[in-house]
């Protein structure tokens, strides 16, 4: 073999990750596992594992039995492992049927990317907050390697990763959503816009973690139009003009998603300046989810401010699975009858006909991830 030729090889097989935009892109990556980290919107087991477990109709349109999702079937993630021929990701925290052979899902329902001094018992904010979930999974990775490493026969190794296949794994970030929730309930704008910051290197600390550790594939969901969730209108009357948008979504809460969302993106930019070797790619959740919420009737589905699982008349609530009264008498949050033209499930999460609908735009790739590839293809760096 000439030099040239040799040249060619090297170039050609020992630097797989990086082609041109302009260029046929290579086939899909066979990513062998997935890790996953977050809150509820991509919760597979974690919160209800940890402390009381998720109630029923919760669940009641999942493949399997017991689901511990926050909705009604799949969300987001479980369309992605999909998308990508993978089993649905076992919670990390949960001890009973878990299988880790293609990755784990260290998210947890009411995450925030940063420590909350509060408790879950007060507002609903896990402790294992993305700093929590970084320190889960390095736990993780060494303990498989040494489980390895000391060959014990006990130990059954086809519910494991492979060690090697953690650098070939698809990272996947879906946090975020909660950090804004809890600075709308305790702060100002002003003093929301100045947390950003170091709420968005946080994650990027966190990204950087896993890089060192090994994983070159990054796939990023921004939060999505937390002003359009229905629990906004439960308590809200009388509210000044201008307050609601045309689809009855909260203006301001939307435009700090927006702003939070930018400097996310420029974050991201800049990682992959600092990160030479990584994939990452920036999905806009929010795009596609007031996409859907803007076109619910063309789309196929109901209003988006009606909850498809709980009760709600005037201020009355009663929360999904969950007993309560009204009128002097016992309701029980019950679920509607066709969750599959619902967008939002609870007032909080999104139904699973919804979370589909997104999956398949963001999934793709197109105007909705940057660079625009599909996730089959999130592991070549442009």
């Amino acid at each position: 073999m000439t030099m040239g030729l040799l040249g060619l090889f090297l170039l050609l097989f020992l630097v797989p990750h990086h082609y041109s935009l302009n260029a046929q892109p290579p086939s899909s990556c066979s990513f062998p596992a997935i890790y996953n980290f977050g809150d509820s919107n991509s919760d597979t087991g974690g919160i209800s594992a940890a402390f009381t477990p998720i109630p029923p109709p919760y669940g009641q349109g999942f493949p399997h039995k017991y689901s511990a999702r926050d909705c009604d079937g799949r969300l987001i993630i479980d369309f992605i492992a999909e998308k990508l021929n993978l089993p649905y990701l076992s919670a990390y925290l949960n001890s009973l049927g878990t299988n880790y052979r293609h990755g784990a899902n260290f998210a947890t329902g009411g995450s925030t990317i940063r420590r909350q001094n509060e408790t879950i018992f007060q507002y609903g904010i896990s402790p294992f907050s993305l700093d929590m979930q970084i320190v889960q999974f390095d736990q993780f990775k060494d303990r498989t390697k040494q489980m390895y490493q000391d060959n014990d026969k006990s130990v059954d190794k086809s519910k494991l990763p492979v060690p090697e296949e953690f650098a070939k794994a698809l990272y996947t970030f879906d946090i975020g959503q909660n950090d804004l929730s809890v600075g709308f309930r305790t702060m100002s704008f002003d003093q929301m816009r100045a947390t950003f910051p170091d709420i968005v290197n946080q994650l990027a600390t966190a990204v950087k973690n896993i890089y060192e550790r090994g994983g070159r594939s990054f796939w990023i969901h921004n939060t999505g139009p937390i002003g359009c969730l229905p629990v906004n209108l439960f308590y809200k009357h009388n509210m000044p003009p201008g307050y609601f948008d045309e689809y009855q979504c909260v203006n301001d809460q939307n435009l700090m998603a927006q702003e939070f969302n930018k400097q996310l993106k420029d974050r991201v930019i800049k990682l992959r300046t600092e990160l030479p070797e990584a994939a990452i790619t920036y999905v806009d959740v929010y795009a596609a989810k007031y996409g859907l919420i803007s076109n619910t009737k063309k789309e196929g589905f109901d209003d988006p401010m009606k909850i498809c699982c709980g009760y709600h008349v005037n201020d009355t609530h009663i929360w999904c699975g969950n007993l309560g009264t009204a009128n002097g008498k016992d309701v029980y949050g019950t679920a509607c009858e066709n969750p599959s033209a619902a967008v939002s499930w609870d007032g909080v999460h999104y139904a699973e006909a919804a979370n589909h609908w997104v999956a398949n735009l963001t999934l793709n790739g197109g105007s909705f991830t940057d660079p625009p590839i599909p996730i089959t293809q999130a592991c070549y760096r442009h």
